[in-house]
């Protein structure tokens, strides 16, 4: 009975498969025909063109620019210090405030030192009077010289008398300015205009001239400097253009070189170069009217040097480099590519200028190089009309001696 049952459900298992295997795999499929399978190797595979986009090689201009790393240097660095001693009174600035040349920063006690122009002030009032009576003797002993009533040597006492009584009104007049001096550097004044920084002493302390640290530290922001490097091969042609007097155009940028922080002009070099790092050092000036730049801040110069017209200019992202150096891939009449080598002028942002290799007018491949092999087959697309391949008898007849053959 057992045996009966196992193969009923062995029966209808069997029938279960057939069934689902007719429903949902149904018939075999037809293969595609040849035909269609050639055409799809042909579209799709190795035998077919593979597509670029291109770009004509144009004659334009192009700047000659050096980029360096700077650092923004105050043209001026002051520490603001007492000249004399005594009890610092008022603190007249708030910190990180712009000030102005002569504007009123710290005032000190100034009472001492009034007193001392006052006693100065008497002394000059007695000795004054001394020699105003010193003159009226002296008159009178030169009559009565003449009237032979006093000896000769009575009226060259009186003369040196006089004599010894100006050179002492003349030292109190000196003592009387050294007090006016004194009682000026009470009023302690900016001696630069710029930014002030932190306050350094604060009111009631006893201030010194011979203190170090000073009252507060100023630096000059309006203008600013930048110094940065260039590698000494480009120094000849930076100090020609120096010597002829002309402006040369530098400007800074953040550190992510995104932003343009401020222009200016380059002002001076130094004189040697630093046998470590093989640059030379130099120097530019910026109004730096926003105070978008700020003492010891980094920033990423560029110098335009130059401006090349008339030049053989394609993008950047077109030339590739190789075993035998640096190539473009060019796009011949009849749509295959060609390795050739060119030489490099001076780059701006994505544009190259081409010196050698490359003339106006052909159609340098600038994306899809990595699949491609010189004598490809290759279709442009994306490239507008003027840059496609011009035809075998123009490219004959332009610029001979200038490209190399692929």
């Amino acid at each position: 009975m057992k045996k009966k049952i196992l193969l009923a459900v062995l029966v209808v298992a069997l029938a279960a498969a057939g069934w689902y295997a007719w429903t949902e795999l149904g018939p075999a499929a037809p293969t595609a025909s040849a035909p269609a399978a050639k055409k799809g190797a042909a579209g799709f595979g190795k035998g077919g063109p593979t597509p670029v986009v291109a770009a004509a090689a144009r004659t334009g201009e192009i700047d000659v620019i050096i980029n360096g790393l700077g650092t923004v240097t105050p043209l001026r660095t002051v520490t603001v210090r007492s000249r004399v001693d005594g009890e610092l009174m008022r603190v007249l600035f708030q910190e990180g405030q712009l000030v102005k040349e002569g504007a009123l920063l710290a005032e000190i006690d100034p009472r001492s030192f009034q007193v001392q122009l006052d006693q100065a002030q008497g002394q000059l009032a007695r000795d004054l009077a001394l020699l105003e009576n010193a003159k009226l003797d002296l008159d009178r002993y030169r009559t009565l010289f003449q009237q032979d009533s006093i000896a000769k040597q009575q009226v060259d006492t009186q003369q040196s008398l006089v004599r010894q009584y100006e050179g002492a009104v003349r030292v109190d007049r000196s003592q009387i300015d050294n007090a006016k001096l004194q009682l000026s550097y009470t009023r302690v004044t900016a001696p630069v205009g710029g930014r002030v920084g932190l306050r350094l002493v604060d009111p009631g302390n006893i201030v010194r001239a011979g203190d170090a640290t000073g009252l507060v530290v100023i630096t000059q922001l309006q203008p600013a400097a930048v110094v940065f490097t260039v590698p000494q091969d480009g120094v000849p042609a930076v100090m020609r253009r120096l010597s002829s007097g002309e402006r040369i155009p530098v400007e800074a940028w953040d550190r992510e070189q995104k932003v343009k922080l401020a222009e200016g002009a380059l002002a001076s070099a130094d004189n040697q170069v630093d046998p470590a790092t093989g640059t030379v050092k130099l120097k530019s000036q910026f109004d730096n009217a926003d105070s978008a730049l700020f003492p010891n801040q980094f920033v990423n110069v560029r110098m335009k040097l130059d401006t090349l017209r008339d030049v053989v200019v394609i993008p950047a992202a077109a030339v590739q480099r190789g075993a035998q150096g640096l190539f473009v891939y060019v796009v011949r009449p009849d749509n295959t590519v060609g390795a050739r080598p060119v030489k490099l002028g001076p780059a701006e942002g994505l544009r190259v200028s081409i010196v050698e290799g490359v003339v106006a007018g052909d159609a340098i491949v600038v994306d899809g190089m990595d699949r491609l092999r010189p004598g490809a087959q290759v279709e442009v697309s994306g490239a507008r009309p003027e840059i496609r391949p011009p035809p075998e008898g123009a490219r004959k007849g332009r610029g001979k001696g200038k490209a190399k053959q692929e």
